[in-house]
């Protein structure tokens, strides 16, 4: 079966007590951002390339107030054995940096305090709840980001400039969680669309909404219920592969590198650099191809190029696992599957499954009888970005 989630006025009710039995009150404000699933054009948003990604139902939820003095306390509902879920910590003034620390999940609050685009941030209580799964490759970080900055703009106001609030998260994961990450994630985060993907040109910034709301049509997210963590060696390994092979071949991104160009220069690069580009070059075109398929309702093109995807992050990138190819191979057996893939960063998470609806059951019975873990299954539609909630 797939797993239900709380819907978002669930989510703020559960931040509200919370919060009342925290801080004695009721909290002023509220906002909500969605995690995302890339429906494919992995690891090209860092090469300046095309992605299309769609937003979630999942959401992380932050209610608060502001204080009169430059305190600051979050608490998180998220439980995690290894980390306290309070952190209190103080405003510097005149400009100076929130240092990173512990615990590691209000590093991207600070950063995003570091990087608002209207300060000074006045002092304030919070409570962070979230539907998002941590370490899934759905996001939650971003989603934690852009739900926090949308926090802060209710306190402190902004220009209100979408792009601009993708990039000051964007560089808040830079700083202080030690990301190296491209601009997808919360981009889609802020500007999603209900009923539609967005195909995001990461060089340029600009989005087109392809729409994704033929009812015959669905989008299984299967959790391997594997952990990864970004901020160890392998992510930044491979941004700065994708970087020198951009250098050796003349081009200030793999954006305007083509497979020509990289077969020119082959014998100037070595194996893992060469794997490295192909990938990124090839995907960069799939996630063309695909978003022009999807907008036609070629449905079974679109699952081929996915399938691709799969098996180039998998041979050519090296990201996927064990885990990931299971759900893979035993979504793409069963009919009515168009396509399966990985998503996100990669080492464990998330596959995203194209199908269609009447297949669903039998594809979630499939692949747990073929998977050797306890995976977890979302139904899933394109939603809306991050928003303002009502606390009256």
């Amino acid at each position: 079966m797939a797993s239900s989630f709380p819907s978002v006025s669930e989510l703020e009710a559960a931040a509200r007590l919370l919060y009342g039995q925290v801080f004695g009150e009721e909290p002023q404000v509220a906002a909500c951002a969605p995690g995302r699933v890339n429906l494919i054009g992995e690891h090209t948003d860092y090469n300046q390339g095309l992605v299309l990604p769609m937003a979630l139902p999942l959401v992380t939820v932050v209610v608060g107030s502001r204080t009169p003095g430059p305190d600051v306390t979050v608490v998180t509902a998220t439980e995690d054995a290894d980390e306290p879920r309070r952190v209190d910590f103080s405003l510097l003034g005149d400009g100076a940096a929130l240092a990173p620390g512990l615990p590691r999940w209000a590093n991207y609050v600070k950063g995003v305090i570091q990087h608002y685009r209207a300060p000074p941030v006045p002092g304030f209580r919070a409570v962070v709840v979230s539907s998002v799964p941590l370490g899934g490759g759905l996001s939650s970080s971003a989603s934690l980001e852009v739900a926090f900055y949308t926090f802060l703009q209710q306190l402190k106001p902004d220009d209100e400039d979408g792009v601009s609030k993708a990039l000051a998260c964007q560089q808040a994961e830079h700083t202080h969680a030690g990301v190296p990450c491209g601009i997808m994630d919360q981009f889609v985060s802020v500007l999603g669309s209900e009923g539609h993907a967005l195909l995001i040109d990461c060089r340029s910034l600009k989005a087109t909404a392809v729409p994704l709301t033929d009812p015959s049509l669905v989008i299984l997210i299967t959790n391997s219920n594997v952990r990864h963590s970004l901020t160890g060696s392998e992510y930044p390994t491979r941004r700065r592969q994708c970087e020198e092979a951009a250098s050796v071949l003349g081009k200030d991104s793999l954006r305007d590198a083509t497979i020509k160009d990289l077969e020119e220069a082959k014998g100037r690069l070595d194996d893992v650099a060469y794997r490295r580009a192909r990938h990124v070059i090839e995907e960069i075109e799939r996630t063309a191809r695909a978003a022009e398929a999807l907008q036609r309702g070629a449905y079974r093109e679109f699952g081929k190029l996915m399938v691709e995807s799969h098996k180039s992050l998998r041979d050519l990138y090296e990201v996927s696992c064990r885990e990931l190819d299971q759900l893979v191979s035993a979504a793409t057996e069963v009919e009515g599957v168009f396509g399966s893939r990985m998503t996100g960063g990669g080492f464990g998470g998330c596959t995203v499954t194209l199908l269609q609806a009447h297949a669903v059951d039998k594809t979630i019975q499939h692949i747990q009888e073929r998977y050797g873990g306890t995976p977890t299954f979302y139904v899933t539609t394109p939603s809306a970005g991050a928003q303002v909630l009502s606390v009256s």
